[in-house]
């Protein structure tokens, strides 16, 4: 039987348990982070994705914790609609909330929190503790983000680039202002581009919402929430009501502020017996909203091959395979809507959907 070792306790991480939970596969996760993570942030889940989640989480433990969105309305900055779109299925729930159902559903004991993983540069394929002892594991599935120390250390001449966008990421618990904005993801943008404000209703009280800001035009850095706050106050003074008053009113003890890296060519999937999945096989920068997905389907493809076939290469050589051209595709995409994010509204192709599809 496979040993597996996991790096990584994210979504790509914890989706791959909990398939290898399903299959009784044995496997333990190691993570460099405390195992409390409430960072502000969360995610868009479109139909595919959710299809992946119900195998491994019950759908009525899921509508719990967040919330299905009925359209998405495009608006100017002043709050004029330019589009609407009916959403078919797409999920809206906080990272936090994700993480936690993912956590719950695996045999205890099953995670070590607080311990840094590197390969062993004396035996290819190992790895081990931060105390140097080595990990006993047939094969290390890397799941450690899209700046991936391991994937770093096996591809080093990877080249990893700054996206032209940055997000400030936050979550407001505000009955009032959810009951204003029903079921719909609004998105509000500046008439000049490269400026937008989004918002997500999670539950009957809780809001997730979200800025973008072409980094070249908006000089944003690392600061401390109360600069960070008037520095987001400043920006988006003049805009629709609604936009300052989220702004004003929400807490920013977890507000994240992310900026956003891509790889320029991707790294192959699988070196020795490291295999990547998720943000650390393939960076998708955020406006194809296909994480959450991307790492649900590679941990059930993986998983798939590792039941199917005992042959741990061309279980490697499969999952590449089957994988590697949808992600491409996203990358695509994303750069496509990265590239109309920049431009002016009025340049850029109507009714745009912040979703990628392959």
């Amino acid at each position: 039987m496979k040993k597996i070792a996991v790096v990584g306790a994210g979504i790509s991480g914890l989706s791959m348990a909990n398939y290898l939970e399903k299959y009784n596969i044995d496997y333990h996760i190691y993570e460099r982070r405390k195992k409390k993570d409430l960072a502000g942030h969360g995610f868009l889940i479109p139909k595919e994705g959710m299809d992946y989640l119900y195998q491994i989480i019950d759908p009525d433990l899921l509508l719990q914790h967040g919330n299905f969105l009925k359209k998405y309305i495009q608006y100017s900055h002043t709050g004029k609609i330019l589009a609407e779109k009916e959403l078919n299925n797409v999920f809206a729930i906080s990272r936090h909330a994700l993480i936690s159902l993912l956590t719950q559903n695996l045999t205890p004991g099953k995670i070590t929190y607080e311990e840094t993983i590197i390969p062993d540069e004396l035996q290819n394929g190992k790895l081990k503790l931060s105390d140097g002892t080595e990990i006993d594991a047939d094969i290390a599935v890397i799941s450690d983000g899209s700046r991936s120390r391991i994937r770093r250390n096996l591809f080093q001449d990877e080249i990893m680039r700054i996206v032209r966008e940055s997000e400030v990421v936050n979550i407001i618990q505000n009955k009032e202002i959810a009951d204003v904005i029903d079921n719909d993801f609004m998105k509000f943008h500046h008439e000049e581009g490269g400026l937008t404000f989004g918002i997500l209703k999670l539950s009957e009280d809780t809001i997730l919402w979200y800025s973008q800001f072409d980094n070249q035009k908006y000089m944003i850095s690392e600061c401390s929430a109360e600069n960070l706050k008037k520095y987001m106050l400043d920006i988006f003074e003049n805009w629709h009501p609604l936009v300052p008053e989220i702004i004003q009113k929400s807490h920013y003890k977890n507000v994240h502020l992310w900026n956003v890296y891509e790889l320029e060519e991707l790294n192959p999937f699988y070196k020795d017996n490291f295999v990547f999945i998720g943000d650390a096989a393939h960076p998708l920068i955020p406006f194809t909203s296909q994480g959450v997905t991307s790492a649900l389907k590679d941990a059930f493809v993986l998983t798939k091959y590792l039941v199917e076939e005992e042959n741990m290469q061309k279980v490697f050589h499969k999952y590449e395979a089957g994988r590697k051209s949808e992600i491409e595709i996203h990358i695509h995409n994303g750069r496509t809507l990265l590239k109309q994010f920049l431009l002016p509204l009025h340049q850029q192709t109507e009714n745009i959907l912040p979703i990628s599809y392959k």
